[in-house]
């Protein structure tokens, strides 16, 4: 057992023993473990005196911020509920517990909840004039703007929340809210700018001696330089990064960064060196099922081995087609055979019944049918990112107007809440966009990444997927990938092909132009012209 599982365990096992024995002593001996892991802002240890209510009201506060950062968020939901009975609605720390419900509440894709903690919690603290706490609520409304991919808007919350942070001594909120600026600004592409956000939180971590937080730093810097092209500089973050995911366990993780790293050695033109990280990569992806991203390590092997051995080039490009062509089937297929769900089903069953009852040609007809339903299917696909878009952009303007309205506190204490999205279907549908838009990113949208930020594992995702859209994980990821590129192709001439490709979590413009034609039936260039 590796010291960060033994370090779970343990937490996990005076957290059960508080809830058997409520007493100061289990108390104090699970602030005790959090404290000797850095994970507390401040030490934090309670006298005999003090009423029981208090101690189930910060040990279960405290519980639910754990179990979040384990992202275990039906645990950590439950423990922060308990704490919220007993908070004294005139306490200020209320406001904290309501923040981390906003948090949960996001990854658990229930933004209508979400939204009205934060809205609660950002009421109390404008009251209170207290800048470490408006900088906390601030952050949580930028990471619900992110969340919804709204990093403009976002943009603009987290430089009040950087304000406010700069206006206290709290270094270790300060470096959360800098690595969030990092997260914004490297998906808005300027990458120099979450250079320096990350850089400076780096400096903080380092300074608190927070080692599990600052490799969360360098991952940030790492993502930014690699924007950069800077590759010398990636591949010395990614040589410290590697081994400590490995240490950690995360080995879908650890697989990326192996091809994060043979990306910066290709970039430096260090093949020979790029092959065996390719390599282990592209295991590692196979045992998992992971085609997205072994496609993936076998481009990086077939540049790597180009200069260096043509022929074993040529079966790495042999295979990444292979690979390409199956994902492109399977994606193709679940299409089709949604839109024969969604759309004139009984009419296509009738006519079927009519053509083996009048005997006429088959095939023509067969074409004809799937021409049909290619073109309804286009349109159909169209319809629903435009009616996903559109919900999110009511999400985003309710949280904007809330922010507004508890900026200049007009909003009175005992306002109803907006309802957003009621619809748990499509709020499920929605979520999974936003978590592939944040994967694409950060450069990580497997279908186990995308399970991982909706706390979901593999096998729950697919079948809720399945049922609710129709789809496999695989076929709406790369939807939503498409999506993305022909709104950037539009909006943002200036951008080039290979720009928006990686954008879109393409690592190379020919993979990205080849997906491209087969979904749009044009090149990246003539669809933008």
């Amino acid at each position: 057992m590796t010291l960060h599982c033994l370090f779970l365990a343990t937490v996990a096992s005076l957290l059960s023993l508080f809830d058997q024995k409520q007493d100061v002593a289990s108390a104090n001996q699970f602030f005790q473990q959090l404290d000797h892991e850095q994970f507390t802002d401040s030490k934090i240890q309670f006298t005999n005196d003090v009423p029981v209510d208090s101690l189930q009201q910060q040990v279960w506060y405290w519980a639910a911020e754990w179990l979040y950062a384990q992202q275990d968020y039906e645990q950590a939901e439950q423990y922060a509920l308990k704490a919220l009975k007993k908070y004294h609605p005139q306490n200020p720390e209320l406001a904290d517990c309501q923040n981390t419900l906003a948090c949960i509440y996001v990854r658990l894709s229930d933004f209508t909840k979400a939204a009205d903690y934060a809205r609660q919690s950002v009421k109390i603290v404008m009251r209170g004039g207290n800048h470490d706490d408006i900088s906390s609520s601030l952050n949580t409304l930028a990471g619900i703007y992110m969340a919804g991919y709204q990093a403009k808007e976002a943009e603009q919350i987290i430089l009040q929340a950087i304000d406010h942070a700069n206006q206290v001594d709290n270094p270790g909120r300060k470096a959360i809210i800098l690595g969030m600026a990092s997260e914004i600004y490297h998906s808005l592409s300027n990458d120099q700018k979450a250079l320096s956000y990350a850089e400076e939180a780096i400096k903080i971590e380092k300074k608190l001696g927070r080692q599990p937080k600052l490799a969360i730093r360098l991952s940030q810097k790492g993502s930014a330089l690699l924007g950069l092209h800077r590759y010398k500089e990636a591949e010395e973050i990614y040589r410290q990064v590697v081994p400590e995911l490995k240490e950690m366990g995360n080995y879908h993780s650890y697989a990326i960064a192996l091809n994060q790293l043979g990306m910066s050695l290709i970039g430096q033109e260090r093949y020979r060196e790029a092959i065996p990280y390719y390599q282990e990569a592209a295991s590692l992806f196979s045992k998992m099922g992971d085609l997205y991203n072994e496609i993936h390590s076998h481009r990086g092997l077939y540049e790597s081995y180009w200069k260096l051995n043509p022929d074993s080039a040529k079966i790495e490009l042999d295979y990444f087609d292979l690979l390409k062509d199956s994902l492109y089937k399977q994606s193709t297929a679940q299409a089709l055979s949604r839109y024969h769900a969604e759309f004139e089903n009984n009419r296509l069953q009738q006519e079927n019944e009519e053509m083996r009852a009048t005997h006429r040609t088959t095939i023509l007809i067969a074409i004809a049918v799937i021409l049909v339903l290619t073109l309804l299917g286009w349109w159909y696909v169209r319809r629903i990112h435009q009616k996903e878009k559109e919900h999110v952009e009511a999400l985003m303007r309710e949280i904007e107007q809330l922010r507004k309205e508890t900026v200049s506190n007009q909003q009175s204490a005992d306002a109803p809440p907006a309802t957003l999205i009621p619809d748990e279907d499509r709020k499920f549908l929605m979520r999974v966009v936003e978590v592939v838009n944040e994967g694409m990113a950060a450069g990580q949208i497997s279908v186990e990444n995308i399970a991982s930020g909706l706390n979901m594992s593999t096998q729950t995702f697919r079948r809720r997927l399945q049922m609710t859209a129709g789809e496999t994980p695989k076929a709406f990821i790369s939807a939503i990938q498409m999506e993305k590129a022909g709104k950037l192709l539009k909006e943002n001439p200036d951008l080039s092909i290979l720009d928006i490709a990686m954008h879109c979590g393409f690592e190379e413009a020919s993979s990205f132009a080849h997906t491209f034609k087969r979904v749009f039936g044009v090149s990246p260039s003539q669809y933008r012209n």
